[in-house]
Order: C-alpha cells, then sequence, then structure tokens
C-alpha cells in the first residue's frame, strides 16, 4: 500500500515536470544588419529577441524589439545536420531589391526556424547575417 502512493506520487511529479516544460518558451537573439520584412511586417536593422513555445514542428514566433512584440508569425521548427556556427538571420534578396526574413540560426544548436511560413531553401547551405 505504502509503495502504491509512493509511485503514485512519483508518476505525477514526472508528469507535471514534463507538461511544465512542454510549455516552457525557447528565447534567441537575433540581429539584422538591414532593413527587412517578414509578413507585410518592416522591420528595422538592429537587435531582436524570438521566443516561441513548443518543440515544433509548428509554432508561432514573436519577434519582439526592446519590450515591444513587433510581429508574431508561424515558424517551422527545422533539424539541422550539423550545430550552426553562428547566430544568423536568414533573408532572402527579392526582386525589388528589398530582404524578407526567411528563417533564423542558432549558434551552437542543431535546429533552426523557417519564418513566416515561407521555405527557406538555404536554411542549411547558407545565410546572410
Amino acid at each position: 500500500m505504502k509503495f502504491a502512493t509512493v509511485s503514485k506520487s512519483l508518476v505525477m511529479g514526472l508528469a507535471l515536470l514534463l507538461a511544465s516544460s512542454a510549455f516552457a518558451a525557447t528565447k534567441a537573439s537575433l540581429t539584422l544588419q538591414s532593413p527587412t520584412t517578414i509578413n507585410g511586417t518592416k522591420l528595422k536593422a538592429g537587435d531582436y529577441k524570438l521566443q516561441w513555445e513548443g518543440s515544433g514542428p509548428n509554432v508561432e514566433v514573436s519577434i519582439i524589439q526592446g519590450k515591444n512584440v513587433v510581429a508574431k508569425v508561424p515558424a517551422k521548427v527545422v533539424d539541422l545536420q550539423s550545430a550552426s556556427h553562428n547566430d544568423a538571420a536568414v533573408v532572402r534578396k527579392n526582386d525589388d531589391g528589398t530582404t524578407s526574413l526567411t528563417g533564423a540560426r542558432f549558434d551552437g544548436k542543431k535546429y533552426a526556424l523557417e519564418l513566416g511560413g515561407e521555405s527557406s531553401d538555404g536554411m542549411q547551405a547558407g545565410s546572410s547575417k
């Protein structure tokens, strides 16, 4: 009887721990070297924080500058074959000369974000910072 109570408490505690970690937000830094857009929102050059919940594959990312959320975009968490060697904004140059933010990679992490619901073909091969 005593063993069943201990086991039940242990199982409940483990379930609570797993549930709380599932809702933990992931945060990362991102620096844009030049103005860019994402889903129609114009972002100035500068430092941003990215924050999302869950491990993917589909998440919603808040792009934060200072204390303000400047954009929320759908994203996909993708696995990389090897860890990124730096933090990097993945951008696409548009026909009109502007750039669009399509992804982000993070120093030492074996995952990246595809941002804005757009597929980023160069996620593994190359990026701009």
